[in-house]
């Protein structure tokens, strides 16, 4: 079984971006992502109506860095420590060396190569961080352009699951794409 441990927390520097650890101050931007309809459209979560439900939001990220069992990083351009977006490793399975990925950014922020830089250093903390065998992400058929940045990273289709998720009344289908730690290509 794989040992997860988060501690000392990891920022991360690409090229362009700082990942770091979100927290209090990051309140607005974490209320207007999990606020927004549209960044929420393929997200079977419910929309974040307060900020104070985005603290709550805030909190339950960082309990699951400190209990090692999920880990976020807010995403920011270097030189602004403005969220743009948050990226990071869910539904752990340590048992199975697995882990999903999932991400978010604001509308105005894609098509720029932001979130595909991310996934990249994520990927890489993933695999030599964690030591995780596969990755995961788990999508909305609909949803084109993550379905786009996960193949453009070498993510493979795995499955397309039937309306297996109900939400708010309707049936949704989930798209399963994986990526082994032998096919990722640094």
């Amino acid at each position: 079984m794989l040992t997860i441990n988060f501690h000392p927390f990891q920022n991360i520097e690409t090229e362009r971006l700082l990942l770091r650890r979100i927290n209090e101050s990051d309140v607005e931007e974490v209320f207007a992502l999990r606020g927004n309809q549209e960044t929420m459209k393929y997200i079977p979560r419910p929309l974040t109506k307060s900020k104070e439900d985005a603290l709550q939001h805030i909190a339950m990220i960082e309990e699951k860095i400190v209990n090692n069992t999920g880990i976020n990083w807010g995403i920011t351009i270097k030189g602004n420590p403005k969220i743009i977006g948050i990226i990071g490793h869910y539904r752990i399975s340590p048992e199975n060396h697995r882990a999903e990925v999932g991400y978010m950014s604001f509308p105005e922020t894609n098509g720029k190569g932001y979130m595909s830089e991310a996934l990249k250093a994520v990927l890489a903390y993933g695999f030599e961080q964690m030591n995780l065998h596969s990755i995961e992400a788990v999508i909305d058929p609909a949803n084109i352009a993550s379905e786009k940045l996960l193949q453009k990273n070498g993510f493979v289709k795995e499955a397309h699951i039937l309306e297996n998720e109900l939400w708010e009344g309707k049936f949704w289908d989930t798209v399963i794409y994986s990526l082994l730690k032998k096919n990722w290509k640094k």
